[in-house]
C-alpha cells in the first residue's frame, strides 16, 4: 500500500508541473501572432493580442526586468545608444503617460508592456544619469522605475535583448518609444 501511494504521489508531482508547462507554452504561442510586418508590425500585438487576453498579470509577471534594485543601462542598437534593463531588454516610454510620472498602463496593457519595477533604489549603469532615475507608485502597490520623468516599460513582443520591435507601436491609444541616454524618445523615420 505504501509503494502504491508513493508511486501515485510521484505521478501527481510530475503531472502538475508538466500541465502547467504546457499551459505556459500555449499562452506564449497564442501571443506570438503575426501582423502586417515591417518596423511597426507589432502594433497589432500591442493593440489587439493583449486585449484579447483579459487576464490581468500578477505583480510578479509585470517585473520582467526587475530584481531587488532594478538597473538601467545603455546598449548599442540599430537605433543608436538606448536604455535597457539589467537583462538587456529595451526600455520604452508611453506617450499616454503625460500627467507627471504616473503610469497609465495597467491590465492588458501591462501584460504587453511590462513596467520595469523595483523594490530598491534604481541603479544607473555606465553612461546613465543617476539624477534622471526615479520611481513612481503604481496602483497595484509596486514601484515603477522612471527616467527623465517617464515611467519605463519593456515589450513582450521583443524576443531577445536589444530588439526594438515596440518602437513606434501605437497600441493602447498612444505611441511607444525607445529612449536615448538623455531620456528623450528616439525619433525613427519610416
Amino acid at each position: 500500500m505504501t509503494t502504491s501511494l508513493t508511486r501515485r504521489s510521484g505521478i501527481a508531482r510530475t503531472w502538475v508541473p508538466a500541465v502547467a508547462g504546457v499551459a505556459a507554452i500555449a499562452l506564449a504561442a497564442a501571443g506570438c501572432g503575426s501582423s502586417s510586418g515591417g518596423q511597426h508590425g507589432s502594433a497589432a500585438y500591442g493593440a489587439s493580442q493583449a486585449k484579447a487576453t483579459s487576464v490581468e498579470p500578477s505583480s510578479g509577471a509585470t517585473t520582467r526586468g526587475s530584481s531587488a534594485a532594478a538597473t538601467v543601462k545603455l546598449a548599442d542598437s540599430k537605433l543608436g545608444r538606448i536604455l535597457v534593463d539589467s537583462k538587456g531588454d529595451t526600455l520604452y516610454l508611453f506617450q499616454a503617460d503625460t500627467g507627471g510620472t504616473a503610469s497609465t498602463c495597467y491590465a492588458a496593457c501591462a501584460a504587453a508592456w511590462p513596467p520595469l519595477t523595483t523594490s530598491g533604489e534604481p541603479i544607473a549603469g555606465p553612461g546613465v544619469a543617476a539624477a534622471k532615475l526615479g520611481t513612481t507608485k503604481r496602483s497595484d502597490g509596486t514601484t515603477e522605475v522612471t527616467y527623465n520623468g517617464h515611467p519605463l516599460y519593456t515589450f513582450a513582443g521583443d524576443g531577445a535583448p536589444g530588439q526594438t520591435t515596440g518602437e513606434g507601436n501605437k497600441g493602447f491609444g498612444a505611441e511607444w518609444d525607445v529612449l536615448s541616454a538623455a531620456g528623450n524618445k528616439i525619433e525613427v523615420d519610416d
